[in-house]
């Protein structure tokens, strides 16, 4: 554990024995932490809670309730009711017994701090991209398991794409989605960014919030190593708006069958001027300072280092960072438009399920910082909102891995099956064209004296084109 998590974790652990980190902890939204928005805008205690409520409420149309108190809100859809048939039956929403590790801040607290034992085995490659900067992909190897079960039907594991948080910290959470993919059949790959997780900074640029330009490069080379294989990807926090402007540039082009998001940050601009609680804006803040200072002297020619390390939010240090830069200095306007990740969320053409909690301390309250719109209008989004869990947290009591990695799997697991369908209905549907067209033709057909050779050449003909 790095000497700043110890530090922050000793902080919050003894805030939180002191009731201080409690309900009254405030956070910028004019709200306490922790606290459920319910219908009518009422707040109420968990003793006070009405039978069958939940902390999407305030949703009125387009919401399901799910086993554990949970929601899905989406727009009707066939591959809505797929989904929620699927999450319907999943063991890991059913409610169980609550931990003393239950709390939005010691959820948070065990996510982001504690390690997990033991951790997995993992191959490191460099990729270098068009600007001869890089980025590193670790593939989880191991340990093997036993009795693993294969996740697509041409007997190939698919391969999971994992992405971190934008802060660069490889998290408990990541790591144990990844020893359960990989238990699952899958065949996952973490992917980190420039200067991130022992990544070297070779060029003095650094991947903005939400440019994708790096990620496509990865994914390319993803599908080069495993071209058949079906390709998902999970985001968790920060590290969201990554794979949400990845999949809104690509559209149909993606690569991807199915993505997920743990926790995301969808407002980000309103996110970073509204500013975080002092404890998660701190250890976030020093977490990439600590990251950024080994390259300190490199930068020096792009950046303002001084008031780069001198920043006292996280505002402050991305404008340092990628606005006032010494070569092409913007605004902060111009850096959002260009890294919202919600710019061309219209053009995206995956099925993508956001797990969000109403508890959440670093998002904040699902009412301020959810677009709800984007879900009851766009059939390709998917909102899954709990009570409980934290930012990125939503666990259950060991050994048991969180709750949000088995839905995740599972949702997967439907949406494979539901395109599967797809694709064999489709299949009928031409055959029983064909078929009838057939017959239709048949007499004519029949009269005609024509050499089988003849007739395979001409059904054959498209082959010569491939094959001279």
């Amino acid at each position: 554990m790095p000497p700043w998590g110890a530090a922050l974790a000793l902080i919050l652990a003894v805030l939180a024995l002191l009731g201080l980190l409690g309900p009254r902890l405030r956070g910028p939204w004019g709200r306490a932490v922790g606290e459920r928005t319910l219908r009518g805008g009422q707040d109420r205690g968990d003793g006070e809670e009405a039978d069958g409520g939940g902390p999407a409420d305030q949703f009125s149309d387009g919401r399901e309730p799910l086993p554990g108190g949970c929601s899905l809100v989406c727009k009707p859809s066939a591959l809505a009711q797929c989904l929620l048939r699927a999450l319907r039956r999943s063991e890991a929403l059913e409610p169980g017994s609550r931990s003393w590790f239950s709390g939005p801040h010691l959820q948070t607290l065990c996510h982001f701090v504690l390690p997990v034992a033991p951790g997995p085995e993992l191959a490191r490659e460099y990729l270098q991209l068009a600007d001869d900067g890089l980025v590193a992909l670790d593939w989880v190897v191991g340990p093997c398991v036993r009795g693993r079960r294969i996740t697509s039907a041409g007997g190939l594991p698919a391969v999971l794409l994992v992405i971190p948080n934008a802060w660069g910290r490889l998290t408990r959470n990541v790591l144990g989605l990844c020893l359960l993919a990989l238990e699952r059949g899958y065949y996952p790959v973490i992917f980190h960014r420039r200067g991130h997780h022992g990544c070297p900074l070779v060029s003095p640029r650094l991947q903005p919030f939400g440019d994708p330009s790096d990620l496509k490069e990865a994914v390319t080379y993803i599908r080069f190593r495993h071209p058949a294989a079906p390709l998902f990807a999970v985001s968790e926090g920060s590290g969201s708006a990554l794979l949400l402007s990845y999949l809104g540039e690509c559209g149909s082009s993606s690569y991807v069958t199915g993505a997920a998001c743990i926790s995301p940050v969808l407002r980000c601009r309103e996110w970073f001027e509204a500013g975080l609680p002092w404890p998660y804006e701190r250890g976030f803040l020093l977490h990439q300072k600590i990251a950024l200072s080994r390259y300190a002297t490199a930068l020096e020619d792009t950046v303002d280092t001084s008031r780069l390390f001198r920043s006292r939010s996280l505002r402050e240090f991305e404008e340092a960072l990628f606005c006032h830069t010494k070569s092409f200095p913007i605004s902060w306007d111009t850096y959002w438009d260009r890294n919202d990740p919600l710019r061309d969320v219209d053009e995206a053409a995956v099925p993508v399920l956001c797990i969000c909690s109403a508890d959440d301390p670093v998002c904040g309250p699902p009412d301020h910082t959810l677009t709800t719109e984007l879900f009851h209008s766009n059939p390709y989004f998917f909102l899954l909102l709990s009570r409980h869990g934290g930012h990125c947290g939503f666990l259950r009591q060991e050994p048991l891995p969180a709750w949000s990695h088995e839905v995740i799997l599972e949702s997967f697991r439907a949406l494979t099956e539901f395109f599967r369908m797809e694709e064999r209905m489709k299949g009928l549907s031409r055959h029983r064209a064909s078929f009838l067209g057939g017959r239709r033709r048949g007499g004519a057909l029949q009269r005609r004296e024509v050499s089988s050779s003849s007739n395979l050449e001409e059904i054959f003909n498209w082959k010569r084109s491939y094959t001279r």
